[in-house]
């Protein structure tokens, strides 16, 4: 009996996963956007002239979309700061990253796990995180509570930088 609850409790599991590929890619960004161009597996695309990307590794499993938003060289420190804080409360499921000196909205994730629901709203937070950065930083209305305070903001080199303490489980 035990065996058959446990079989019937992975079923929906295995009935629910994905299988997303480059070809349901390109339909689905075709679909949400104004122009796109590309081959399977590396697309550009435009949603109201923002510019997002996406590339697709599919011997890794592996899938992202990006949205470029500014030179990381022209962010004051402030900005850097509110980012890094956005990441943890206003950038659900897309984070705001730097490489190549260009500030980046990002969401990155398993390719075949994805269902289009999972991609149209991934789309839409990169597209968000990008027109919000500056203001709200957020990538949906959902928001976890959080803010900058004051004291964050005092910059003391000679202090010694106090790392968080947890209560173990």
């Amino acid at each position: 009996m035990k065996k058959w609850f446990f079989l019937l409790s992975i079923f929906p599991l295995c009935v629910l996963s994905q299988n997303m590929t480059n070809e349901k890619l390109q339909d689905i960004y075709s679909s949400v956007s104004d122009s796109i161009q590309g081959n399977p597996g590396a697309w550009q695309f435009f949603i109201k002239e923002i510019p997002l990307v996406s590339i697709t590794d599919t011997n890794h499993n592996r899938m992202r979309i990006i949205s470029p938003i500014a030179d990381s060289n022209s962010l004051n420190d402030e900005l850097i700061k509110a980012a890094l804080v956005a990441n943890f409360h206003t950038a659900l499921d897309v984070k705001y990253a730097v490489s190549d000196g260009i500030l980046w909205s990002v969401f990155i994730h398993p390719l075949k796990e994805l269902s289009e629901h999972q991609v149209k709203d991934a789309v839409s937070q990169v597209y968000h995180a990008h027109i919000n950065f500056g203001s709200s930083f957020a990538s949906t209305a959902l928001t976890f509570p959080g803010r900058i305070s004051s004291d964050d903001n005092k910059e003391d080199d000679d202090k010694e930088v106090e790392k968080p303490k947890f209560k173990k489980l």
